[in-house]
């Protein structure tokens, strides 16, 4: 068990071997001593003595024994913990499902990790590393960021830790989203020149020469569709992006900055950012769809969660520690206690005991329900460290126990059968 031989000294003060083979037995190693010392008399009070301290010393063998016992069971217990962690990561890599952008060429892992709140703002950026390290490992490929996020230091941190930790650029997607720049009119919105110079700037922060794509985060309606398109255009055709796409666009402006004019050599966007989770389901399902079957654009959905209300953390109340409780995000607990946000919590109640049966967390059982749906390209996840990270990956196991019977008791109980089932599948 012990691979180095440890010095024991007997009577005489020489090291001694103990044992057999060289080994030491458990009194030597904790210091106890079966052999009773000589008593200078043969008096009935000696041997009494004599007795006392080979009992004594008969129960510390004993213990020392039973400590041992433990320190080996630790040990092995902790070799196989390690080994189960090293095969569990393994899985992982092995077995994230990668699926194109749209109808783009490019490949991103069907869960991608999102900054938003988290890097910069909630964790430390040791913390923030930690959950990149364990992601980038587990087969996340896809790294989601905003100029506006903790006022660009989300985009800061994120450029430091892929700097140090020296991945191939080849080898991840970093996308980030452009609108709210700065505080003058100009560092706002969507004009050529926000856009070229808000991407600069993001580049700077991520210490990256391009990104893989932009996002416009969010329409404007003060900047011409045709200025939009044109600005993305000249990014991409610079180099420093290779694709772009439109967050919390609706179908119409989505469709417009597709089409563009004919005549022009306009590059379309490949992607729509949208939230959905439980409680975005109505229209969101059948917007995925159609956009992915009509003009190739897919979807990468963010807060898959709701921001935590789906985990069942805000079910007796905002705890100090969650988003909700954070400056700024005042909203975020008023949505909670508003009458709509009392009647999600009684539905995800429900919902965790159908997680329940599936031996999954209501989480998993959450993402997973995001991840079936056709014309996701990706789910951003959002964790605050990685205990909730690994957690999360685990919905990629759940995805495969969602049957046609299941999605349909889920519907119904969720509420949500936004349009006839005929007119979704034509």
């Amino acid at each position: 068990m012990f691979a180095g031989r440890v010095p024991a000294t007997g009577a005489g003060g020489s090291a001694s071997a103990g044992g057999k083979g060289g080994k030491f037995s458990v009194e030597e190693l904790y210091g106890f001593n079966k052999k009773p010392k000589g008593s200078r008399g043969n008096s009935g009070k000696a041997e009494k003595s004599d007795g006392k301290k080979e009992r004594k010393e008969k129960e510390e063998s004993v213990l020392a024994s039973q400590i041992l016992e433990a320190a080996r069971r630790l040990m092995e217990r902790r070799r196989l913990e390690v080994y189960l962690k090293e095969c569990d990561v393994t899985m992982k890599q092995t077995s994230m499902p990668y699926r194109n952008l749209g109808k783009s060429g490019l490949r991103v892992s069907c869960l991608g990790l999102g900054t938003w709140v988290t890097f910069g703002s909630q964790i430390s950026d040791e913390m923030a590393e930690r959950v990149m390290t364990d992601a980038y490992d587990s087969g996340v490929n896809l790294f989601d960021t905003a100029e506006v996020y903790a006022s660009g230091r989300a985009e800061s941190t994120l450029g430091n830790i892929l700097k140090k930790k020296g991945w191939r650029r080849s080898s991840y997607v970093v996308t980030t989203k452009i609108y709210w720049g700065g505080q003058a009119e100009t560092e706002r919105g969507l004009s050529r020149k926000h856009v070229i110079e808000g991407l600069r700037g993001s580049l700077s922060r991520l210490q990256l020469d391009y990104v893989d794509i932009v996002f416009a985060n969010r329409s404007d309606i003060n900047a011409p569709m045709e200025e939009v398109v044109r600005a993305m255009t000249f990014v991409i055709d610079r180099g420093l992006a290779m694709y772009w796409g439109t967050s919390r666009w609706n179908a119409v402006e989505i469709m417009v900055g597709q089409s563009g004019e004919p005549h022009l050599t306009l590059v379309p966007p490949v992607c729509e950012q949208a939230e959905y989770h439980y409680s975005r389901e109505t229209g969101c399902r059948f917007s995925c769809r159609s956009f992915y079957h009509k003009i190739g654009v897919g979807a990468m959905t963010w807060s898959p969660l709701a921001c935590g209300l789906l985990t069942g953390k805000y079910n007796g109340g905002v705890p100090e520690s969650s988003r909700a409780a954070m400056k700024g995000y005042a909203w975020l607990k008023e949505r909670f206690h508003s009458d709509e946000g009392k009647k999600q919590l009684s539905k995800i109640q429900e919902l965790h005991l159908l997680a329940d049966r599936l031996n999954c967390t209501a989480a998993q059982l959450a993402i997973a329900w995001c991840l079936r749906s056709e014309g996701v390209s990706s789910v951003l996840l959002g964790v605050s460290n990685t205990e909730q990270l690994l957690e999360n990956i685990g919905s990629i196991r759940v995805l495969s126990l969602l049957t046609p019977p299941l999605i349909a008791e889920m519907d119904t109980l969720l509420g949500n059968n936004p349009r006839n089932r005929k007119k979704e599948a034509s």
